[in-house]
């Protein structure tokens, strides 16, 4: 075996052979050098045509990331070639190991598409109070997998993407205005008409309450125990909370204070002796 080394050496045959692949392997240095400078510059051309079409800095990140891979793959692609490798074969092994990474992590994929989607057509942006996925609160983070939500009390909720894309979306900050839905109950004894003109000045006491469309205050239903009126201002989106619950006390004292009865459910019991 050592013989053969030597004489390998010898005969100086190993330039013929050792040369040419030390030519290509320089030659694929320098396409893979080459080949990334031009594709980061590639991508940084479409980075900055997204920026342009103000395109949102979640999905810009995430495509620009996602051309970096695939220009990178396609140059090392390229010199593996040059070095007179067969990538026919390497791209089959490559599919083959895809195909079996996606279907162990097809969750995390239906999230990374929902994701996308959730980037793409915005139903909901970073400040929205939404109801999604089962949670609400108000949007503080939109990712490729997840979405971060900040509830009322606080706290942080993480949800993740396809649960949300795929189900109902109530976006509270999406509008305007929005509408205040209360039901009132009077006393079947107690001036119908005296009770709407009490509820109207105070919705108009409040300038919080839009003018347009007008507040609703009408007979909805003659309950068991009560007259029960339906109360509907319009406030900014941003009023809602704060408005319903001052509306909701000033009608109380008001009511109270001109003797108009809220009527609640009583039971009376009845007791019999039974003689023996």
């Amino acid at each position: 075996m050592l013989e053969k080394f030597n004489e390998f050496f010898a005969d100086g045959t190993w330039v013929d052979s050792v040369v040419p692949f030390l030519i290509n392997v320089l030659v694929a240095i320098a396409i893979y050098i080459v080949g990334k400078w031009i594709a980061s510059h590639i991508v940084k051309l479409i980075d900055k045509g997204m920026e342009l079409r103000k395109m949102d800095p979640v999905l810009r990140g995430f495509l620009t990331a996602i051309l970096g891979t695939a220009f990178t793959f396609v140059v090392i692609l390229i010199a593996v070639e040059q070095l007179g490798i067969n990538t026919t074969s390497l791209l089959a092994l490559l599919g083959a190991a895809g195909l079996a990474v996606g279907l162990a992590l097809k969750d995390s994929l239906s999230n990374f598409a929902a994701g996308v989607m959730l980037i793409l057509f915005k139903p909901f942006k970073i400040g929205d109070f939404v109801e999604a996925g089962g949670v609400s609160g108000i949007v503080e983070k939109i990712e490729v997998f997840n979405t971060i939500f900040r509830s009322g009390d606080n706290k942080e909720i993480i949800v993740p993407n396809a649960q949300i894309y795929g189900g109902t979306i109530t976006n509270y900050s999406a509008r305007a205005t929005r509408r205040i839905d209360l039901v009132i109950g009077i006393g079947y004894d107690d001036d119908m008409k005296k009770a709407r003109d009490l509820m109207l000045e105070v919705l108009n006491a409040d300038e919080r309450v839009l003018q347009d469309p007008a507040p609703v205050v009408a007979v909805n239903e003659l309950g068991d125990s009560s007259v029960n009126f339906v109360v509907r201002p319009w406030v900014a989106s941003g009023d809602y909370w704060p408005t319903r619950w001052a509306l909701l006390e000033a009608i109380k004292n008001t009511f109270d204070a001109n003797g108009v009865s809220i009527p609640y459910p009583q039971q009376d019991v009845h007791m019999h002796q039974v003689e023996k």
